[in-house]
């Protein structure tokens, strides 16, 4: 499970980021997670008291999560469509001349200070 890490990873760059600009509390850490990334939404969430435990400033943060849906588009047609729904084939002109163009991102999209 790398999750751990990653967490470790993302609390070290608020920090960081929170010493920058001179905030004194987090509030709340915003991941955006696509469907397609190598990373388990469900294990980040557990695993992100662990990784700010010892930390006054993120003890107390709350950590949101919003997934990013996976979608391709056809060269073809240039129809966009969810990945998940239907794979490699386009839904409009059935071929499977495609493109995944998002769903593999891993963000932090907002850092919520108080």
């Amino acid at each position: 499970m790398h999750e751990l890490g990653i967490v470790m990873n993302i609390a070290e760059t608020v920090e960081k980021f929170a010493a920058e600009n001179e905030v004194t509390q987090v509030a709340s850490i915003t991941l955006q997670v696509g469907e397609l990334s190598s990373i388990v939404p469900h294990y980040l969430l557990e695993c992100f008291p662990a990784a700010v435990d010892r930390s006054d400033l993120l003890r107390d943060t709350e950590l949101k999560i919003e997934i990013l849906t996976a979608n391709c588009m056809c060269h073809i047609c240039n129809k966009v469509y969810s990945f998940m729904e239907n794979r490699k084939t386009c839904p409009l002109c059935g071929k499977e001349d495609t493109e995944i163009i998002s769903g593999r991102e891993f963000f932090i999209k907002e850092i919520e200070a108080c």
